[in-house]
């Protein structure tokens, strides 16, 4: 069982923006969510772990390896999957592998074919294989990154907003993939699309300003809710008078009317109606709280 812990983790830059204060996880195998909007600290903390730069303060640790001190080995063991990536143009998916794989130390030539070819079968890519990689569609491109992300058996997987700009079907292809890899190692996927992370991963994390402001599992997160959420459609010119009165967490536009979304014991008013929580629920009520 591989874990990795990071304790009171701070980042500031050299411009004063204060990008992570005191993130404290601790990370088994499998699949780990780390939800957040965009500019909330995530890319930060991925850059931290995966040693592209050094923390302000605080600590990561490795199977008990500090990682900060021996920032090599966390790269032995890493795999990384960067929100934007470069490929090179006219080179095809098997080589700019095979390319890739000598630059992560395969260099036995038997072993490094032998993982391509088993690497495109498992991304489904290996139809592909002789295409220049700049041809391939964004979904194409997502798999051929995990596929390099994959090279060499790393422990620790880090996905940075993989699924942004995928269609459905190639979104869900995607996360199943990830779904399987994540059984046997860490797979830390970083996203501010809630639905990647409610059915795939068994623990989550929800970052705001560079911190940590909830976490666990997500069923039980949702449980929270339960009994506890109400809905009503109203005039857009009622919001800020609901807003006053109640905890309203969410709305939601539909024909010229505002379907409010508001947290409460006891049913609020006759008119609202119960809903069933799902964590995007939990998201907003956390994000409406800080």
């Amino acid at each position: 069982m591989n874990t990795l812990t990071i304790d009171q983790l701070s980042k500031t830059y050299a411009n004063g923006v204060k990008a992570l204060d005191k993130v404290s996880l601790t990370i088994q195998n499998g699949m780990f969510g780390l939800l957040g909007a965009n500019g909330a600290g995530k890319s930060s903390l991925m850059r931290t772990i995966a040693a592209l730069q050094e923390p302000s303060s605080g600590t990561i640790s490795f199977n008990n390896i500090d990682i900060v001190k021996h920032p090599n080995e966390i790269r032995k063991y890493l795999g990384y999957l960067p929100q934007e990536f470069g490929v090179y143009p006219k080179v095809s998916a098997q080589r700019l592998l095979d390319h890739l794989a000598v630059l992560k130390g395969i260099t036995h030539k038997g072993d490094r074919k032998e993982q391509v070819q088993a690497l495109l079968q498992q991304t489904n890519l290996y139809q592909h294989r002789k295409k220049a990689v700049h041809t391939f569609s964004g979904g194409m491109r997502q798999r051929f990154g995990i596929a390099q992300a994959l090279l060499g058996n790393p422990q620790v997987i880090i996905v940075d907003e993989p699924t942004a700009g995928l269609d459905p079907e190639e979104r869900n292809r995607f996360l199943n993939l990830l779904s399987e890899i994540g059984e046997n190692v860490i797979v830390i996927l970083s996203t501010h699309i809630v639905e990647d992370v409610q059915n795939l991963c068994p623990r989550v994390a929800v970052m705001s300003q560079g911190a940590i402001i909830m976490h666990g599992n997500p069923k039980a997160l949702v449980d929270t809710l339960k009994n506890k959420l109400w809905c009503k459609t109203i005039d857009k010119d009622e919001l800020e008078d609901y807003k006053t009165q109640y905890n309203v967490i969410s709305t939601t536009l539909a024909f010229g009317k505002i379907q409010i979304q508001v947290i409460s014991d006891v049913r609020p008013e006759v008119d609202f109606q119960p809903v069933s929580p799902k964590l995007e629920d939990v998201y907003f009520q956390v994000q409406s709280n800080h």
